[in-house]
């Protein structure tokens, strides 16, 4: 695997696009990311609560970071060799890096450094979440998960499951986050044909 072949690969699997995409939500998020979401919260007594609207813009980027397993190709990737699956897994590492460093750039030139580390921890674990989605309902279906979890913090702000509003050096929140994308990484690599050969060799 060399540079060009990756390129190529990227240029099947939607690559410009998803970045172009994912920088699109990080500049959203830099010019507007401080309007609020006024929704009513519930168990308050009908009070309303405003949630920022950077907290729940990586969901997008983490969405659209999903389409890299979709494509003309896909099925055909799942049923490859394992040096295929060593390719796609290195495709999907560098366009996420990628996607990361874009989202964390603009979001703290725009707010500062710790927001932007908040925005890639949420980014990642949405990207995990919406990996799950991918396998248990489908790559049409890659939001519904996120989009889920995200209906659970707007509503019932600062718990201590909202790591949109956390600092950037809140423990539980990373290692919601690292569990997330182990979990979500696990999802997406368990193919139909490796889910057959475990069973099969069990």
């Amino acid at each position: 695997m060399n540079a060009t072949d990756l390129l190529r690969y990227a240029k099947v699997h939607r690559g410009l696009a998803i970045l172009a995409g994912t920088a699109a939500v990080a500049l959203v998020s830099a010019f507007f990311g401080g309007t609020p979401i006024a929704l009513p919260s519930i168990g308050s007594g009908g009070i309303r609560t405003g949630v920022p609207f950077r907290h729940e813009l990586p969901l997008l980027s983490a969405v659209f970071l999903t389409a890299a397993l979709d494509g003309p190709m896909s099925t055909q990737d799942e049923m490859g060799a394992p040096q295929m699956h060593r390719f796609r897994a290195a495709y999907c590492t560098v366009l996420t890096l990628m996607a990361c460093s874009v989202s964390f750039g603009a979001e703290a030139v725009a707010m500062g450094y710790e927001a932007g580390v908040v925005f890639v921890r949420s980014l990642l674990i949405w990207f995990g979440l919406a990996l799950i989605s991918v396998r248990l309902l489908g790559h049409q279906l890659g939001w519904a998960i996120p989009l889920g979890s995200a209906f659970f913090l707007i509503w019932y702000p600062r718990s201590r499951w909202d790591w949109t509003a956390h600092p950037a050096t809140d423990l539980f929140s990373w290692a919601v986050a690292a569990t997330a994308l182990f979990v979500g990484v696990g999802a997406a690599a368990a193919t139909e044909w490796r889910r057959k050969t475990f069973l099969r060799h069990r």
